[in-house]
């Protein structure tokens, strides 16, 4: 009867130390899967935060855009009513709008050229 508790004991810590392993092991596989769970959270953020940037930077183009529509519908309509003097200065302030526009292109890439 001894040497029967003794093999059962025997088994019973075999199978315990199996178990500890298979647990450790899978442990050590959701500790895997939740960094990569981590990282790639972590992408969908900065990708999400760039997609934003964007939408802002063609909302801003598009508003810029339908002042420009807006100024230029107001020079034809000037000089279809013969008001040369106003059609002068939405020309005027047209020609200002785009030149602003050149400067933050410019100052734009030279700020992307130096973050690089």
């Amino acid at each position: 009867m001894a040497k029967k508790h003794l093999k059962v004991r025997e088994k019973a810590k075999r199978l315990k130390a199996e178990m500890v392993g298979k647990v450790r092991d899978d442990q050590l596989c959701l500790k895997e899967e939740q960094i990569k769970s981590i990282t790639k959270f972590g992408e969908i953020e900065r990708q999400c935060h760039e997609l934003k940037q964007e939408v802002q930077m063609i909302a801003k183009q598009s508003a810029m855009t339908g002042i420009k529509l807006g100024v230029m519908l107001g020079i034809l309509k000037a000089r279809e009513g013969g008001d040369l003097v106003q059609a002068a200065n939405l020309t005027r302030f047209l020609r200002e709008v785009v030149a602003m526009e050149k400067a933050n292109a410019i100052l734009a890439q030279v700020k992307d050229e130096e973050d690089s």
